[in-house]
């Protein structure tokens, strides 16, 4: 640890007042060291992981970190603000800054280290110490753990009193009391209650900080409540997988993550708490409080045999939720994990169609199976068969959009019922609307089904034969019978709307698509606009409307990376070396039509970046509505250029927003770097591009 940091890495008196320039003054003290090599490159590194989650944490924290291919070796630096600066805590600013640096391969022994740290951070006599200390040499040896903070040696004898009863290593406590029964030897009749068992898994994005915090204040939860805790930390120095003994004698489950949790399945079956890294580290007592009550009334995971049928963990789209997140916010989540799936099948369906046009003509969708008719040295035969292909790729569209919105809802279970209920969706005409309401509906009968209580001989059969049984029945009754004609009906009614769209109103709506592609840059928002756009022209025969819409949507999506691309060529000092070379790659994703490709600009400096993408995208959505260009395939970006109405006014429409959008972000970074300029000479000093020209100016001794 003594290679990590030094006095030089540490400031007393940070003045930064936001968390951007706090890391900047502490990463420029790395940079003196010659840990980083690439200063912007390494802050837009830590912006982006900051846009993944907040680095704030309660008790007056912030700990921003990253791996960057920018940084030589592990590093942590550390700053003291009196006046504090918000990091995203929710009891407000942090006065104590860590910025950890790990290098994007570091070794485990140096990332071991760090997660240390990070558990020293739970410390209350750890940060107390860090508030009072005067010199930053002793900080630093406080940090690198020379000099012990107060209340540390009582720590150590508690810990060495306890033994293996300790709750920061019972791992092999719970692996005997687990296999205890099987030696036959009879057990006192007095022996007090066994405690009350938690496993836990704990897991952040780049798996240095938030991840051992957390396990550090599930561990501390844990022995304040008088309860045998387990942590498996999945971190970035790899992790030791739990005993199955240890999980067998669990009573229930804590799962707080941002990522994945690995081999889940080890968990099926006990009562489950499924949440977010942060819960676990700001409130890990109502966690804990969480599971024993849901082992108290007998809930457990689906796939096991103790507990209900109900699924008490998170379903696959709610992992990262708070507390008190709204019905708004959930519906958005099982919606987007419907139409995740689903683009894939859109890309893969529709290029294919696109590719059979393009060899055989607008009339290939005329053609004969290929079954009756295929002739290898045809043209037309392979121009049939890839239209057919992706003629049966689309037809999963909506039932796959509504599978997955029920499993987003109610996880595997709700996949039978979703899939039948977007097949009859299919069936009565009611289209993606259609589908949207049976994957819903899907959801919710699943859901419904599993809070009911049922003797313990039949849970075995549930998930494998009762609820797909009584979920499909509901939801295909429903469908037919009650709402899906009038969705039918809907459907109908919006196509026939989109038909009448003309002149002005057009124009408008591909402004608005266009705004929309931008929001986001392939999220949500951008989703909503895209699956509009490709729900009209997932159909046998598309209204000219439809492509229309779908031309404006795919040229407003390509605006945001080819403008990042031309604006790090046209002014390059504008953009560090990371983003210059992300601007390289923007090339080729924005032609390929991957809005994708403009998010490291984004997330670096998203208050120029977004309203700028925004304004060209809005223009090149309606110059392509008013030039009437239409498209059939719904992905390609110019490589489907033949296949588009209008293609030359097409391009000028793309070409214009992104011109739009490169001028706006050069003007307002041009902007910004005038007002550091002068910030950094002084109000006294002169504007070096006022001198006269050939007057000779000082130079320095």
């Amino acid at each position: 640890m003594s290679d990590m940091t030094g006095a030089d890495l540490v400031d007393l008196d940070l003045s930064a007042d936001t968390k951007e320039a706090a890391a900047r003054a502490l990463a420029e003290r790395m940079a003196a060291r010659g840990r980083v090599t690439d200063l912007e490159g390494f802050l837009a590194d830590v912006a982006a992981r900051e846009a993944q989650l907040p680095t704030g944490l309660d008790g007056g924290i912030g700990i921003p970190h990253c791996r960057s291919e920018h940084v030589t070796a592990p590093t942590l630096a550390f700053g003291r603000s009196a006046r504090g600066i918000d990091f995203g805590a929710a009891d407000g600013p942090a006065d104590l800054v860590f910025l950890i640096a790990a290098p994007a391969g570091a070794d485990d022994a140096h990332l071991t280290i760090l997660s240390s740290l990070a558990r020293q951070l739970m410390n209350a006599e750890f940060t107390d110490a860090l508030r009072a200390v005067a010199d930053p040499a002793r900080a630093a040896a406080l940090i690198r753990g020379e000099e012990p903070a107060a209340g540390d040696e009582d720590s150590a004898e508690r810990a060495s009193a306890d033994g293996e009863d300790s709750v920061v290593a019972p791992a092999a406590a719970s692996a005997v009391a687990a296999t205890a029964p099987a030696t036959g030897e009879p057990q006192p009749s007095a022996a007090p209650e066994p405690p009350f068992r938690i496993v836990a898994v704990t897991s952040c994005p780049t798996g240095i900080a938030h991840t051992y915090m957390a396990a550090e204040s599930l561990e501390n939860a844990a022995r304040e409540a008088g309860v045998e805790i387990v942590v498996e930390t999945q971190g970035s120095a790899g992790f030791e997988r739990l005993e199955p003994e240890v999980i067998a004698a669990a009573d229930g489950v804590i799962l707080a993550h941002d990522v994945p949790v690995r081999e889940k399945g080890r968990f099926a079956g006990k009562p489950t708490v499924d949440t977010g890294v942060k819960a676990a580290v700001n409130r890990p007592g109502e966690l804990i409080g969480e599971v024993r009550a849901k082992a108290a009334r007998g809930e457990a995971t689906a796939g096991g045999a103790a507990g209900s049928a109900g699924t008490a963990a998170a379903t696959p789209v709610e992992r990262g939720g708070e507390p008190g997140e709204g019905y708004g916010t959930k519906l958005r989540k099982w919606l987007m994990s419907g139409v995740s799936y689903m683009v894939p099948f859109v890309a893969a369906g529709g290029l294919l169609i696109a590719l059979g046009f393009a060899i055989g003509g607008y009339e290939i969708d005329k053609a004969p199976s290929v079954t009756d008719h295929f002739a290898w040295a045809q043209a037309d035969s392979w121009a049939a068969l890839f239209f057919q292909i992706g003629g049966v790729a689309f037809a999963f569209l909506v039932p796959v959009l509504a599978g997955y919105i029920a499993y987003g809802m109610a996880d595997r279970p709700g996949l039978v019922p979703g899939f039948v209920g977007g097949s009859i969706a299919l069936t009565v005409n009611a289209g993606f609307l259609g589908g949207l309401a049976a994957g819903l509906i899907s959801g919710a009968v699943v859901l419904a089904v599993q809070r009911v209580r049922i003797p313990k001989a039949l849970r075995g059969i549930m998930p494998v034969v009762v609820i797909p049984l009584i979920s499909a029945a509901v939801v295909g009754f429903l469908m037919f019978v009650v709402i899906g004609k009038p969705i039918a009906s809907a459907q109908e009614a919006m196509t026939d709307w989109l038909d009448g769209l003309s002149g002005a109103n057009a124009v408008l709506l591909g402004a608005l698509l266009g705004l929309m592609m931008c929001f986001d840059l392939g999220g949500p928002v951008n989703k909503v606009a895209y699956t509009f756009a490709t729900a009209g022209i997932a159909v046998s025969d598309p209204s000219d409307s439809a492509m229309k819409i779908m031309a404006a949507v795919m040229a407003a999506g390509m605006v945001p990376p080819l403008a990042m691309a031309l604006a790090t060529t046209v002014r390059a000092r504008l953009f560090n070396a990371a983003e210059r070379e992300n601007g390289k790659a923007a090339w080729v994703l924005g032609a390929s039509f991957i809005s994708e490709g403009a998010i490291p600009f984004a997330a670096a400096d998203p208050l120029r970046v977004i309203p700028s993408s925004m304004v060209g995208g809005a223009v090149t959505g309606a110059l392509s509505m008013a030039f009437d260009a239409t498209l059939r395939a719904p992905h390609g970006g110019i490589f489907v250029v033949p296949l588009i109405g209008n293609p030359l006014l097409y391009l000028v429409a793309v070409a214009a927003g992104v011109c739009v959008t490169t001028a706006l972000v050069i003007a307002l970074k041009g902007l910004r770097k005038q007002a550091r300029d002068s910030v950094t000479r002084g109000p006294g000093d002169a504007d070096p591009s006022t001198r006269t020209p050939g007057a000779k100016q000082p130079v320095s001794a």
